[in-house]
């Protein structure tokens, strides 16, 4: 099914409830624990919120990820058996303008139970996330009035967990105790991490960010960096020659030595900025999900190994 097509009616999201009974129930969650052994069920669509509900519920909560591991996160197409796992799960975890299909399954499906990180976290206006270089019509992701990607700011993620154990509690209020105990060691986690942020970046040769998607404005503004987008550079093609051009220009004016790129973009599109640009090309994570090619296996990893590669790139001491 399509993304705009597969949840236009209500019949549509019976015939999914149907199916799912059918099926003999969702399965083992993402977190491993099965919907019959957990006292409630959360479905989210990105890897970050998914990492958040399994390490605040624990195994009082079955969480269901809705993106396949190392799939682009932006492009998710729901099943008919994804909507009714949004439909029938007690949290739909999500932040609006992410992901298309999740929005409108969320709207049409799970109104009622939907916890939306944009209504309890403050995020940035998407117009001042467009690096001063991306095409007029903005970047290759329409998200809206509002960049989500919040998680690559730890303070932010901080109060998206607190939100959640909050929204977690007045589900099941016999787990309120141990929701709020996981939670305050998730602060803990993001708190030590924004930390090592906040050194390893303090004094720094350069303070220029170039990256070819602008999803990391949250990690440089809180930081005290400069994002510089690339005229959006689509992750899934070779930049044009004209972008190649302005890469290089970038480069030249400002002595910058490394360019960043992503996971998800194939080796011809950074092999190419490297032989066109003499910089060197590095990987940046933008953590939509966890690849082989991530800095690491988990939200705590891979924002270390991105630290790694911004002190090194950037000349911190």
């Amino acid at each position: 099914m399509r993304t705009g097509t597969t949840v236009r009616t209500a019949a549509l999201g019976a015939a999914t409830l149907m199916t799912l009974t059918a099926c003999g129930g969702q399965g083992t969650g993402a977190n491993g624990v099965s919907p019959e052994d957990a006292q409630l069920t959360l479905v989210t669509g990105v890897y970050p919120l998914e990492w958040l509900a399994t390490e605040i519920g624990g195994d009082r909560v079955s969480v269901s990820q809705l993106t396949e591991p190392g799939a682009e996160p932006h492009d998710l197409e729901l099943t008919g058996r994804q909507i009714g796992e949004v439909s029938q799960a007690d949290i739909a975890f999500y932040v609006t303008g992410l992901q298309p299909a999740v929005d409108e399954a969320v709207e049409q499906e799970a109104s009622d139970n939907a916890l939306d990180v944009s209504e309890v976290v403050d995020l940035l206006p998407a117009e001042e996330t467009q690096g001063e270089h991306d095409h007029e019509d903005g970047d290759e992701h329409d998200h809206g009035p509002h960049d989500p990607h919040f998680w690559l700011d730890t303070e932010r993620m901080d109060e998206a967990a607190t939100a959640l154990a909050e929204r977690m509690s007045e589900v099941d209020p016999e787990g309120a105790d141990s929701y709020e105990a996981d939670a305050e060691q998730v602060s803990q986690t993001l708190s030590a991490l924004n930390e090592e942020y906040e050194q390893g970046l303090d004094s720094c040769d350069q303070r220029d960010v170039v990256v070819g998607h602008t999803a990391f404005t949250y990690l440089t503004e809180a930081h005290g960096l400069e994002q510089v987008g690339l005229s959006g550079v689509d992750p899934e093609s070779e930049p044009s020659p004209a972008q190649i051009a302005e890469i290089s220009d970038i480069v030249d004016e400002r002595g910058i030595d490394t360019v960043f790129t992503e996971p998800l973009m194939p080796d011809a599109t950074t092999d190419t900025i490297a032989g066109e640009t003499g910089a060197e090309v590095k990987v940046l994570d933008p953590l939509e999900g966890v690849t082989e090619d991530s800095p690491g296996d988990d939200y705590p990893s891979i924002m270390r190994g991105n630290l790694d590669a911004l002190t090194d790139a950037l000349g911190c001491s």
